[in-house]
């Protein structure tokens, strides 16, 4: 669990990297420069298929991980206040975790499915820049994705020092600066995630 969540959270310091590029606010030259690089190279097509693969094993694991749990304890407790000793979203990652699920499946139809179906059939890729600016044209699809990065924020906020102390990588010394690290991570992608369709609906990018 900790290595496929360190993966991934690899994975959205490169994605918000080369999204963060329209804010160059050049007509997404700069962005498109390198979302063809990614669409287009052969390593990187292989690592993609190792992000989905890691994908589905951290999903794996969290559902074995969420059952274990609920089996070791099938009986509750006749007085319980989790609330004492745990943070709601520590409680709550596969709840979270989900709902990150089904924001995944919708972005992926809105850009990655369209982009790589007319790239495998034409040889041309789709302009994304001109998707992003289509697509989050909809309040209601930008809320979508605003809501989509809160889940993230929160799952991040205990996946993050998580998987720290799951690869045994916790120490006294370094426990705080890791929990700060993680706070700050937590709070910085999701929110440059989330002021790209913001900015892209109130047309701040063009």
């Amino acid at each position: 669990m900790g290595l496929t969540g360190f993966f991934l959270i690899t994975f959205l310091v490169v994605h918000a990297s080369i999204n963060g590029c329209i804010w160059f606010n050049d007509g997404g030259e700069t962005f498109l420069f390198y979302a063809h690089f990614m669409g287009t190279n052969v390593i990187v097509h292989f690592l993609e298929a190792g992000l989905f693969l890691g994908l589905i094993l951290h999903i794996v694991d969290g559902l074995l991980l969420w059952k274990q749990n609920r089996d070791a304890r099938p009986v509750n407790y006749a007085y319980n206040n989790p609330g004492k000793n745990s943070t709601w979203y520590s409680r709550s990652m596969a709840l979270l975790g989900t709902l990150i699920l089904l924001f995944l499946i919708i972005h992926l139809n809105h850009f990655w499915g369209p982009n790589r179906l007319a790239y495998y059939t034409t040889g041309e890729e789709k302009n994304l820049f001109q998707m992003m600016q289509e697509t989050f044209e909809s309040l209601p699809v930008v809320l979508l994705y605003c809501a989509g990065c809160f889940s993230l924020f929160w799952h991040l906020l205990h996946g993050f020092k998580s998987a720290f102390q799951s690869l045994g990588l916790n120490h006294s010394k370094y426990n705080k600066a890791i929990e700060i690290a993680g706070i700050a991570f937590s709070i910085i992608v999701p929110a440059i995630f989330a002021s790209m369709p913001i900015s892209m609906y109130l047309h701040l990018v063009h």
